[in-house]
């Protein structure tokens, strides 16, 4: 057997040394640099300052970038303070301060809108979805990447496609979406190539790595962490190696290769104690729980288990890998024999799984629990027990599914019933819109048959004749001068019918309104209105520009009928009607000062009228209201939307 040792356990401490050695001369002159200047220029030396510092002294690196920040609000640089923003939200999602990261990158990205800056805010989308995705919220994480996606095409950004392309993977990837997540990196891939871009290609043969690992394909996903790990250590990347180097050792472990599992995953986990990465740093204990496990090494195992839930639980992202701790716990702790704490362990597993798995987990808790009551009891008596807890367990399962089962066919059938009730009334709202527009234009065209044979027929036979009388008046030998008056009745009387028959085809389909609108039309139909009998007001406003020419008839004739019903039943001695368009649609008012009229004790003619008002303005969206009662006048106000 393999003996591991536990002295991995012991958490560095210390910072990066070779990365402070590195970067200490290009600091020392930056510092200096920052005692001589001012204005922007300062502005850019706090943020290379901040940068710099970034994996030697955090602490400093937020001093820099917080002065930088003040710089450049003094200085009103705002191309400096959106970096500035941009670099601490960096360095806050190095600490896992993730709400604060978003809170700063969102600061960065107003700036670069006001700047016009496309580039600069598709790569801040680009850093909230990811700080989204490390907290979970992968709808979000998702919709942030997809902005960026489309900002760095419209740029023809191939690096920020590229890149974009390989976190929309990763998040397919998490929404259990395996085959369009491949399809996403191996877009990303071909970029990368192109570019010759290897740090990125080390992260996307991770990531598709991954994805292979999870659909079972552990040829294809060792090939990719293979390749990951060469590039990664050519490159010197400690974050995509430790990740490969994690990701293979669990393949070993899976083919137990114990020797190679634990070696790759105690590299992985001394890199991530480099990085800072609890969120790795359980993960790879995790994994080396498991190997110690498998090799039937329960003490050691549960030891770096143990100090993997200690740092887990100080972490606001490690919910998933401490899960995984509890369960790895509560195996071994059952291989040991104490159930006690076992069932404990798995408690913790059960309560922070995820609920879509709730039912799974109760059925393994319940087992569990079975299994702990039933240890000391006699052997037999335990089988007994067990099948029979069993039996109920599959009933009771079964019958609940059933329920379950029922309950969504009831609620899907309910659904489809309401589906097809609302397209069922919205068909027979259409037909009777349909219907209505049908008798609307086979009225108007009836209408305008009428009124060209009116005009174009009686009204020429009529002016035919008046002509024909008036060539024979020099002719004719009057007897006395009674005949004669009488011959000339008869002509004036032809001519009062030619008019008569002119104005009913002029109303009936009045050419105004077909060439100048409806104002114009109206103001036409109201000017023939005898002023001593009825003065007649008319406003109109915003009526420059035509209507719809539908809209034009149903209003033409629902203010005629309106104007004919003043005419004939008010009594009327004043008429206002104003006709006003807007924003929000057409407004018209027709108010008179007549007898008045109560509308619930209208005769049967009287409400047809009225109803084939209503339905001539139903037939626009629109909606008529009458206000009357005897004695006070009627003010009949009518609204029709703007479509």
């Amino acid at each position: 057997m393999i003996k591991f040792v536990l002295p991995l356990l012991i958490v560095c401490c210390c910072t990066n040394h070779i990365a402070a050695q590195k970067n200490k001369p290009v600091i020392d002159s930056l510092e200096k640099l920052a005692g001589e200047q001012k204005d922007s220029q300062l502005v850019k030396i706090y943020n290379d300052l901040t940068w710099e510092y970034r994996l030697v002294n955090r602490e400093k690196a937020i001093a820099y970038g917080f002065k930088a920040i003040e710089q450049a609000k003094k200085t009103n640089y705002p191309k400096g303070l959106a970096q500035a923003y941009n670099d601490l939200g960096i360095l806050l999602y190095d600490q896992e301060k993730y709400d604060s990261a978003i809170s700063f990158y969102k600061q960065s990205g107003k700036i670069r809108e006001q700047l016009n800056d496309g580039l600069g805010i598709a790569k801040v989308y680009n850093k909230i979805g990811i700080v989204y995705q490390k907290k979970g919220a992968f709808d979000k994480a998702l919709e942030n990447q997809l902005l960026a996606l489309s900002l760095f095409t419209k740029y023809k950004d191939d690096i920020g496609i590229s890149y974009s392309l390989n976190n929309i993977g990763i998040l397919n990837q998490n929404l259990g979406r395996y085959d369009e997540a491949i399809k996403y990196q191996l877009q990303s891939i071909e970029i990368k190539e192109k570019l010759k871009d290897n740090y990125g290609l080390a992260g996307s043969f991770v990531n598709i790595a991954n994805i292979y690992k999870i659909k079972g394909d552990d040829e294809k996903a060792a090939d990719y962490y293979n390749k990951a790990i060469g590039i990664s250590r050519s490159i010197q990347d400690k974050e995509y190696l430790a990740n490969a180097l994690n990701n293979i050792g669990a393949l070993y472990l899976k083919k137990q290769k114990y020797q190679q599992a634990f070696a790759s995953i105690s590299e992985s986990l001394q890199l991530r104690k480099d990085l800072g990465d609890t969120k790795g740093q359980v993960s790879c204990m995790n994994n080396l729980g498991l190997v110690l496990q498998q090799q039937k090494q329960y003490d050691s195992s549960i030891a770096v288990l143990k100090a993997a839930l200690k740092l887990g639980r100080t972490a606001v992202n490690c919910l998933p890998e401490v899960n995984q701790t509890y369960l790895a716990l509560s195996t071994s702790y059952e291989a040991l024999n104490n159930n006690d704490e076992a069932l404990v362990m798995y408690k913790y597993y059960a309560s922070t799984k995820d609920s879509l798995f709730t039912d799974n987990l109760s059925e393994q808790f319940a087992e569990l629990e079975t299994k702990y009551e039933t240890l000391e009891k006699e052997k037999e008596i335990q089988r007994q027990q067990y099948v029979i807890a069993q039996k109920n367990y599959w009933i009771t399962g079964i019958v609940a599914a059933l329920l379950l089962l029922s309950l969504l066919a009831l609620s899907y059938y309910r659904r489809y019933k309401l589906k097809q009730e609302a397209r069922m009334q919205q068909a027979l709202l259409e037909q009777q819109q349909q219907a209505a527009a049908a008798v609307m234009k086979a009225e108007e065209n009836e209408r305008q048959r009428i009124a060209k044979d009116l005009h174009d027929g009686v009204g020429q036979m009529m002016s035919a004749a008046k002509m024909n009388l008036s060539a024979f008046e020099n002719d004719l030998q009057f007897s006395n001068t009674e005949q004669k008056l009488s011959f000339e009745r008869i002509i004036s009387l032809v001519d009062e019918s030619c008019k008569e028959v002119r104005s009913v085809s002029h109303q009936m389909m009045p050419n105004i309104l077909l060439k100048s609108g409806l104002a114009n039309a109206v103001a036409d139909f109201l000017d023939k209105i005898d002023q001593r009998k009825l003065k007649v007001s008319l406003h109109t406003e915003g009526l420059n520009e035509r209507l719809d020419e539908n809209t034009e008839i149903v209003l033409y004739r629902v203010l005629q009928e309106c104007v004919n019903n003043v005419i004939k039943h008010a009594d009327a001695s004043q008429l206002d009607i104003a006709l006003i368009k807007d924003k929000d649609g057409i407004c018209v008012s027709i108010e008179d000062n007549g007898k008045g009229f109560s509308p619930n004790d209208l005769g049967e003619d009287a409400g047809i009228g009225l109803k084939n008002m209503q339905a001539r303005i139903d037939y626009l969206y629109g909606t008529i209201d009458f206000d009357s009662a005897p004695g006070r006048g009627t003010l009949v106000a009518i609204h029709i939307p703007v479509v």
